[in-house]
């Protein structure tokens, strides 16, 4: 098998043209191009106002890099740069332009996934705090409370389910068009580790990535799922802003261990997802304690309490405690969560119920309720 080159793959792409006005590498609207071991990533640049219109132009991109010897697989996406919006008017007829710390206007055609029951993203204020660990352990927890359920990585600075669920490989499309997730524990996982190398860094603007993530929400085959759960990337970025715009989300969990710096900037995730009108269910304090393994003695290394103070400070429910462990630490990073790889035990039978109370609040009611319309004011 020949070796394929970046230069290579330009001179296919400068077959694709857009329309009358020329090539894509003449247009200049290739960018973000990665190549590692005949897997081929780039980005298509585009208009906003054509984004939708341009779907056939992504996938005659990906069908001609593909077509060369050498290549593996291609994962091509859209971004679209947005050019300012004009001032928005009120009904009285005056131009309200956007303060700092507003919202763009929402996009139009949000709305559920079709066979996707409740979604519901775990968020922290900051890394660090065990999050994806979180989420894993929740997905599995609602797993093995006999529903069907998927995860979402949308971390696509720092994914960490590939490793996390012990799946390998790359993900298949039947079509062309829409991916298959991958599975493992009887979860349904999507992540961009499974199309880059694990040391692959993304180098990718923030329309970039949530160009990414609307496609793996949209252009992947979940269905039939009673519960999503998207694993956040930590913060209050871009990507949570699309997800806020782009799906219904059902609620927030919000992880955070017990120190005031951590819980600061749990807080501030929380008011974020309040401020978008996403539901926040409750707040889970990780790493709470730690029993020493063979005197049983506990030490409260990073305090003890301050998320459940915290939650009857901002008045949110307190999900619940979870210890520090090295067991929950070393089954996650060996791709077999706590949960499934002692699932009678103390900590698999703490997940279980917190997934048993989101589950509670979010599986009935308005989990399918409209996306909320992020306003400039």
């Amino acid at each position: 098998m020949s070796a394929i080159t970046e230069e290579a793959i330009l001179a296919a792409l400068r077959t694709i043209r857009d329309g009358e006005r020329g090539d894509l590498v003449a247009l200049g609207m290739i960018s973000g191009l990665q190549l590692k071991d005949g897997h081929v990533a780039f980005a298509i640049e585009v208009d906003p106002a054509r984004g939708p219109a341009l779907e056939p132009l992504r996938r005659a991109a990906e069908k001609a890099v593909d077509a060369l010897p050498g290549v593996l697989s291609v994962t091509a996406v859209l971004t679209a740069h947005r050019a300012a919006a004009p001032p928005a008017r009120s009904s009285r007829g005056h131009s309200h332009a956007p303060g700092p710390g507003h919202a763009p206007a929402a996009p139009a055609g949000r709305g559920a996934i079709d066979g996707v029951g409740a979604i519901v993203a775990v968020a922290s204020g900051k890394g660090g705090v065990g999050k994806s660990t979180v989420a894993v352990n929740l997905a599995l927890g609602l797993a093995a409370n006999g529903l069907k359920v998927g995860i979402l990585d949308a971390d696509i600075y720092g994914p960490s389910m590939p490793r996390m669920t012990g799946i390998s490989g790359r993900p298949t499309s039947h079509d062309g068009r829409v991916l298959e997730p991958m599975q493992h524990h009887g979860l349904k996982v999507m992540s961009i580790g499974f199309l880059v190398a694990e040391d692959t860094p993304m180098i990718w603007r923030g329309p970039m990535v949530m160009s990414a993530l609307q496609q793996m929400l949209r252009d992947v085959n979940w269905a039939p799922l009673d519960i999503l759960v998207v694993d956040m990337p930590p913060g209050t970025g871009d990507a949570q802003l699309t997800m806020a715009q782009q799906v219904p989300l059902a609620g927030a969990v919000i992880v955070s261990t017990p120190q005031d710096i951590a819980l600061l900037d749990a807080r501030k995730g929380l008011n974020m997802f309040r401020k978008v009108d996403v539901p926040v269910l409750g707040i889970v304090e990780n790493m709470s304690f730690f029993c020493c393994p063979n005197c049983g003695h506990r030490s409260e290394i990073f305090g003890h309490g301050g998320a459940r103070r915290e939650a009857e400070r901002l008045g949110t429910e307190f999900l619940g405690e979870i210890p520090l462990d090295i067991a929950i630490r070393e089954t996650s990073d060996g791709g077999t969560p706590i949960t499934v790889a002692d699932p009678t035990g103390p900590h698999a039978a703490a997940f279980r119920a917190l997934a048993a109370r989101v589950w509670e609040m979010v599986g009935t009611g308005d989990a399918r309720r409209a996306p909320p319309r992020i306003v400039v004011r």
